[in-house]
């Protein structure tokens, strides 16, 4: 869950950039939408320390950030399965059918 949440933390720099960027090329994005496949750090992501527990109590508040950007509509994260994460292609070593259809996937075939 920690580590989910400091990725998270990691992105959003990019992603408000792009989003800002975006706006001053006069393309307006209402909510930029994230996956995530861990329902605790969703839980964390949308409701900051208050959703901690004793596991949880020892992570950074400069991880909350993306509350805030919830908060404001700016960011929406949902959950998305394991499964059907794409971003699995890119981090971790697949195998089988899995890496071949991300690979189709990726690839638009």
């Amino acid at each position: 869950t920690e580590s989910e949440l400091i990725g998270i933390d990691e992105v959003m720099p990019q992603v408000l950039w792009t989003n800002y960027f975006l706006h001053e090329q006069g393309v307006s994005v209402k909510n930029t939408l994230m996956y995530q496949d861990n329902k605790s750090t969703i839980l964390l992501a949308e409701n900051g320390k208050a959703s901690s527990s004793k596991r949880t109590k020892h992570i950074n508040v400069r991880y909350f950030f993306i509350t805030d950007r919830i908060r404001t509509k700016e960011i929406s994260v949902q959950y998305c399965s394991t499964d059907d994460m794409v971003a699995d292609y890119y981090t971790k070593p697949l195998h089988g059918a899995k890496f071949l259809k991300f690979r189709r996937m990726i690839m638009n075939e």
